[in-house]
């Protein structure tokens, strides 16, 4: 693949991940700034409207094959104003959330959704 049209497969989920954001969270498109595929920092820019109702610092991969590991490690060096989330996706595939398991369940605890499973 050459690389204008690797960026644009990254653009594309990038805004796509913003759009979903915003319709979610009741928020104004503004809130949310797709960063231009190169820039340094977080994929997206979350003004403090949107961060207080999604405390994320978010990177997004649209690639067929991923190092996860590296993936995340680039997101957490990213992550200056929120818990570090990365976003995979691959052709064919809903994109999937990747966070920390000890913050997942910082979040279930926080959220008492382990109260609500069914035994």
């Amino acid at each position: 693949m050459k690389t204008a049209s690797a960026k644009h497969k990254g653009r594309r989920l990038q805004q796509d991940i913003r759009d979903k954001l915003v319709s979610v969270l009741n928020i104004s498109p503004q809130d949310i700034e797709s960063r231009s595929m190169g820039a340094g920092g977080e994929d997206l820019i979350l003004s403090s409207v949107a961060r207080r109702k999604f405390p994320f610092s978010i990177e997004c991969k649209n690639q067929e094959r991923v190092n996860v590991w590296q993936s995340y490690h680039q997101a957490e060096q990213n992550s200056r104003y929120g818990e570090p989330l990365l976003i995979i996706k691959k052709n064919k595939h809903n994109p999937l959330a990747v966070v920390d398991f000890d913050y997942l369940l910082e979040l279930i605890e926080e959220n008492e959704l382990l109260a609500r499973v069914k035994p």
